[in-house]
């Protein structure tokens, strides 16, 4: 797959913009203090769906729009964030939402997908069996799907990495988790854009490795997936084009553990007071576990979005997880 260009990353900001505004980056003294460094946090919690996943969608179903007249219908398969992107992507235009999640999906991020219009179906019993399922739906006439890896989606995610690459000073490692490798590409995208040798690290779950063993063997490979806090990181086969920017851009992927995650997200709400959801911190635990590594380095840590649920964050501040 091909990176977008510095001028398509521009483009793509001006159709995010036009839903939401930039988010912030900030330096907090309790977190550096933690971390040993000076690092910056990209803050995609503070997006209208409370994470990254509207900058992609917005991009996305504008081209789709565009480039199928008789559209009437969006669909999408997903556990929570891609579906809130893509139903409020798809309300901005006039489209339905058909959102397809597994079973036993998570209550609140249901709830939270129904508020932004879609149509919700449970199906499967994982991501890949809804995924399928929602492909067979898409192919109806006047419905298309919104795929969770695709190249207009790292279009839009790279307009995140191009507002955090610009506005914090040079940074040597940037921390990125990898769910399935639209945000991590986007980031890519976006600093070799900007012609920057900021080092790229992928945080992945150690309980869903796929990535992490595909990026050692050089080939993708299936893994089994089993996350019990990180359900944005489940992801049993990674995408062959994702993989393929990844082994090209990054650096290295970091293994963290459910502990160490549910730990990342005590810290933030801790040091900062912001919510993260397991798969946003994992990219702050993975910086923690190579802290000393890290010594006089100004460091980059993506907070892709604060959806947690009630009775999982309740577990994790009582270090119950």
């Amino acid at each position: 797959m091909l990176l977008p260009t510095l001028s398509e990353i521009e483009a793509a900001q001006k159709v995010v913009y036009q839903t939401m505004p930039p988010t912030p980056q900030y330096s907090w003294p309790l977190l550096n203090d933690r971390l040993g460094v000076n690092a910056y946090i990209k803050h995609e919690n503070h997006s209208p769906v409370g994470a990254f996943k509207l900058r992609g969608a917005s991009v996305c179903v504008a081209w789709l729009k565009q480039t199928h007249p008789d559209l009437t219908t969006v669909v999408a398969a997903t556990r929570g964030n891609h579906g809130q992107g893509v139903s409020m992507a798809a309300r901005s235009h006039g489209l339905r939402a058909i959102i397809v999640v597994p079973n036993g999906n998570s209550l609140e991020k249901n709830r939270a997908m129904r508020a932004q219009g879609a149509d919700l179906i449970e199906h499967g019993d994982d991501f890949q069996e809804s995924l399928e399922f929602a492909r067979s739906l898409a192919a109806r006439p006047g419905h298309e799907m919104v795929e969770s890896f695709h190249s207009r989606l790292v279009m839009g995610t790279a307009t995140y990495a191009l507002e955090f690459l610009r506005a914090a000073p040079p940074l040597a490692t940037v921390y990125v988790p990898i769910g399935l490798g639209s945000s991590i590409c986007g980031m890519a995208a976006a600093r070799n854009a900007l012609g920057l040798s900021a080092e790229i690290v992928g945080v992945v779950a150690a309980a869903s490795p796929s990535h992490a063993v595909s990026f050692r063997e050089r080939r993708v490979l299936e893994a089994p997936s089993h996350t019990k806090i990180a359900d944005g990181l489940a992801c049993r086969v990674p995408n062959p084009e994702a993989m393929q920017v990844i082994w090209d851009n990054v650096a290295r992927i970091v293994e963290v553990s459910d502990a160490e995650i549910a730990a990342a997200m005590r810290a933030y709400y801790q040091d900062t007071h912001n919510l993260a959801e397991g798969a946003a911190a994992a990219a702050l635990a993975g910086a923690l576990q190579e802290k000393d590594r890290l010594q006089g380095q100004t460091i980059g840590i993506v907070l892709t979005g604060g959806n947690v649920d009630r009775e999982i964050f309740a577990q994790v501040l009582a270090e119950a997880i």
